[in-house]
């Protein structure tokens, strides 16, 4: 006959089990989830792509919201002190389109796009000659507000170095209900498969496994703040300058959480709010 003290030590093993069982079924589907920024470590970056969300990023959904691939998660850090200021106020607007906007750009031209922050002002040398499709949709996004007050939701501090901005939803799977082609993907800093830091990429729903998923760029887009290996998939449009690399390596260093389970985001610990997005040619 079972004692008390057994049947005791039975059940407590059984709600072990369990718990790691639900465990285990959570981290398979954030996995799931999380197909973002494909990258040489066999993650898809933002498809929900992780880079729109193939593993570093989750990204847009569907064919009308593109998505990155997500790479690995980051590793959950410590708490530590906010090193951002609070939101401007102000809340998302919520806005969609149906087509791509009518190029208004001059391909020839400079054009700068200014993201202030929360956590500092991040400027952005575009290249409009190289993507021109991608820089157009930026400047009409912009112009619209579809990026004030929208919240950077997703940082990626191993195996790759993003952090990742652009969806209105801060779940990751938000975008501006078109899509995008992909443009400059033999870009001359594109080496040997990795984004250095400073670049300012597309993210999308490009699965490299299956080959589907080009053309799939929607609004969400990351920043590179160190040297990540990546293959050329995902539209460089932009270079970081120097003092908003200082920006980008603060909030970094401030680490990000753990995967939330309903999105498999892993938000920066840093609250790091686009209070307005502007760009301006020169």
């Amino acid at each position: 006959m079972v004692s008390q003290e057994q049947r005791r030590r039975q059940l407590a093993r059984e709600k072990f089990l369990r718990q790691q069982q639900r465990r285990t079924d959570a981290r398979r589907k954030a996995r799931t989830r999380n197909a973002v920024i494909a990258s040489t470590v066999g993650v898809v970056l933002i498809g929900s792509l992780g880079l729109y969300t193939a593993g570093a990023f989750e990204g847009d959904d569907g064919k009308a919201n593109a998505g990155a691939e997500v790479t690995p998660s980051a590793t959950p850090t410590s708490k530590v002190p906010d090193p951002c200021e609070k939101p401007a106020k102000g809340k998302v607007e919520t806005m969609s389109w149906k087509k791509e906007p009518a190029m208004t750009i001059d391909k020839s031209a400079d054009y700068t796009m200014e993201l202030e922050t929360t956590c500092g002002d991040i400027d952005i040398a575009l290249k409009a000659e190289a993507a021109p499709r991608t820089v157009n949709s930026f400047n009409f996004l912009a112009g619209k507000g579809y990026f004030d007050h929208t919240k950077c939701h997703r940082l990626v501090d191993g195996g790759i170095f993003v952090l990742q901005c652009g969806d209105p939803t801060a779940s990751g799977s938000g975008g501006p209900g078109y899509t995008i082609p992909d443009e400059n993907l033999k870009d001359k800093s594109l080496k040997g498969d990795v984004y250095p830091a400073g670049t300012v990429a597309m993210a999308n729903q490009y699965n490299a496994q299956t080959g589907e998923g080009r053309d799939s760029g929607g609004s969400q887009f990351f920043l590179v703040y160190q040297d990540s290996p990546l293959p050329p998939n995902y539209t460089p449009f932009g270079t970081v300058s120097e003092s908003g690399m200082k920006v980008l390596k603060k909030l970094a260093a401030a680490g990000a959480q753990a995967a939330d389970p309903a999105t498999g985001n892993t938000a920066p610990n840093a609250t790091v709010v686009i209070n307005k997005a502007t760009v301006t040619k020169s």
